[in-house]
C-alpha cells in the first residue's frame, strides 16, 4: 500500500493512485468505444443514451438524463442528433402533455445486438488475462468506490 504521506517519494506517483488508474482505464475504454462507434456514425454519448433506451424504452427526457448522468440540456442536444439520424423518436405523453417520452426507432433497435457485441468485445479485451473471480472482485470494488464518492457528495451538500 502506498503511503499517503507527502514526504514519501511515491506519494505523487499517478500509478499509485486508484483515482488516476480508474481515469486512465476509463479513457482507454472510451477511446476503443469511440473508434468502433464511429463506424456506425455514432458518438460515445449517443451510445450511452441508446444503451439506456434498449434497457427501458419510453423514458422521459428527465429520467433519461438521470440514468445516463447528464444534464437535461445535454440530453436534449444528444436526443436532437439521435432523432435527426433516425435512431429515436419523441412521443408526447398522453397523461401528462408536458412530458415527452423517448423511444428507439426500428433503425435504433437494429443497432442493439451489434453495438452491444462490440462493447462486450472491448470489455473482454480490457479484462483479458483476468479470472472470472478477479473480474467480479474488480466490479465489486469499483461499485464500492462509487458508493463512497456518492456518500461523500451527499454529506457535503448543504
Amino acid at each position: 500500500m502506498t503511503s499517503r504521506n507527502p514526504e514519501d517519494e511515491n506519494w505523487l506517483d499517478p500509478n499509485e493512485s486508484a483515482g488516476y488508474l480508474v481515469r486512465n482505464t476509463n479513457l482507454a475504454v472510451g477511446k476503443a468505444l469511440r473508434r468502433n462507434l464511429s463506424k456506425y456514425g455514432m458518438t460515445l454519448g449517443q451510445y450511452y443514451f441508446m444503451r439506456t433506451l434498449w434497457i427501458e424504452e419510453g423514458l422521459s427526457q428527465r429520467e433519461l438524463s438521470k440514468r445516463v448522468g447528464t444534464t437535461e440540456p445535454t440530453t436534449a442536444s444528444v436526443l436532437r442528433l439521435l432523432e435527426k439520424n433516425g435512431h429515436v423518436r419523441r412521443v408526447r405523453n398522453r397523461r401528462d402533455r408536458r412530458t415527452i417520452n423517448i423511444f428507439p426507432t426500428q433503425k435504433g433497435r437494429n443497432l442493439k445486438n451489434e453495438l452491444l457485441r462490440m462493447a462486450t468485445n472491448i470489455n473482454d479485451i480490457a479484462t483479458s488475462g483476468l479470472t472470472t473471480e478477479e473480474i467480479e472482485t474488480l466490479k465489486r470494488l469499483m461499485r464500492a468506490m462509487k458508493q463512497n464518492l456518492d456518500r461523500d457528495e451527499e454529506n457535503t451538500k448543504c
